[in-house]
């Protein structure tokens, strides 16, 4: 198992749902020169920062290219007036370069045209924990001072995307806090929780550090924060265990001109569900059961759907003197590919007394988002 399966693991899930990509697969190395790849620590020598920021362009997807004045970024390929992603890693607990770090880069160039920027700090984030937080401050400070570099070359502010996984997330909330919330967007995957969930403002990610701030959640019931940190906060099957991830620690991206959120709110939840392989998406479906009389007790229904050889249910409850039950459903295929929806009624408590209540109500499912314009499908089911 490689030392980073757990940092990988937790937030994976989530990013490629943002990241559309036309290909099923990396397309071969070109061969480069000049290029640098990322540091490698050990824990006695994991303290100083020795930063690198690497640079990687559409037209050299593959080959990081150290920029630290002025004049290698202008040299680079640099183009100013493209927008920029900057891409800071966390904890790194063995020193070791993230071994996702090159898919990821390729995943981002192939989604955008952007300039893209690895800030490694392998060397910051080494040896333990506490002395990784120790250096956010300081890595702010020195991401700050190489952003000005850009912004002299006519970069607008509004045109960064600072990309942070887990402790990075705060590294780039610091940042942006250093440019008074005018950076264009911040993007924190799986934001750390340790020494960060009970932090102040100043010291962690929050809406106020960019125009448009969003998290995505996916480790809370461990490593992860569980507090909304951003003006939309989504929870990725429920931001707890992801499918096909362990559940003990121990066992497209859109652009920004495309978000549309006036005025933008302080703190929005979002919900949704995955698969456990790839691509990971799923279609939601609002299902609803409409019961023709009320009861005098709870009823539980299970609904399923069935495409080939896939089948995802959910269970509906009413509960007693009620008569509608509502319930979210995902399911890799579309509606119109299911060939099959079965209910069911879910049996009393009380084995000993079958319960020979017909139940008659109306099923209706539709997609989400529903659009009000649009009437459900329904059906009568006894």
């Amino acid at each position: 198992m490689p030392p980073d399966f757990w940092e990988r693991c937790f937030w994976l899930w989530g990013l490629l749902l943002w990241l559309s990509v036309g290909s099923t697969g990396d397309a071969p190395p070109t061969p480069q020169t000049n290029c640098t790849d990322f540091q490698n620590a050990n824990l006695l020598r994991g303290t100083n920062l020795k930063v690198q920021f690497l640079l990687f362009t559409p037209s050299n997807p593959s080959c990081g290219q150290l920029v630290e004045e002025s004049g290698d970024i202008q040299n680079s390929g640099f183009n100013a007036t493209l927008g920029t992603k900057l891409v800071i890693h966390g904890f790194r607990a063995l020193g070791t370069k993230p071994s996702w770090i090159d898919r990821f880069i390729g995943a981002l160039l192939r989604a955008a045209d952007a300039n893209v920027i690895a800030v490694d700090w392998v060397y910051g984030s080494t040896a333990a924990y506490f002395s990784a937080v120790e250096n956010v401050i300081k890595l702010g400070l020195e991401i700050s001072r190489f952003l000005r570099k850009l912004l002299a070359l006519g970069v607008s502010a509004s045109s960064i995307h600072i990309i942070g996984i887990s402790l990075g997330a705060h590294v780039g909330g610091m940042v942006g806090h250093f440019y008074n919330g005018q950076l264009g967007r911040i993007t924190g995957l799986d934001p750390a929780g340790p020494e960060y969930t009970r932090a102040s403002l100043e010291e962690r990610l929050d809406p106020g550090d960019a125009l448009f701030v969003e998290a995505i959640h996916t480790d809370t019931d461990n490593l992860g924060i569980r507090i909304p940190v951003g003006h939309v906060d989504y929870f990725i099957n429920g931001g707890q265990d992801q499918p096909g991830c362990p559940t003990s620690i121990y066992a497209g991206l859109v652009e920004q001109g495309g978000v549309k959120i006036e005025p933008l709110p302080r703190e929005v939840k979002v919900y949704l569900l995955t698969t456990s392989m790839a691509p990971y998406c799923v279609h939601h479906s609002l299902v609803e059961f409409h019961l023709q009389e009320p009861r005098n007790k709870d009823t539980c229904i299970t609904v399923t759907f069935l495409s080939g050889s896939v089948t995802s249910s959910v269970k509906i409850t009413i509960p007693k003197q009620q008569r509608v039950g509502k319930g979210v459903l995902a399911h890799p295929s579309p509606q119109c590919q299911i060939h099959q929806v079965k209910l069911k009624l879910q049996a009393s408590h009380r084995v000993w007394k079958k319960d020979q209540t017909t139940i008659i109500g109306r099923f209706c499912t539709a997609p989400l988002p529903v659009n009000d314009k649009y009437g459900a499908p329904s059906g009568q089911r006894p």
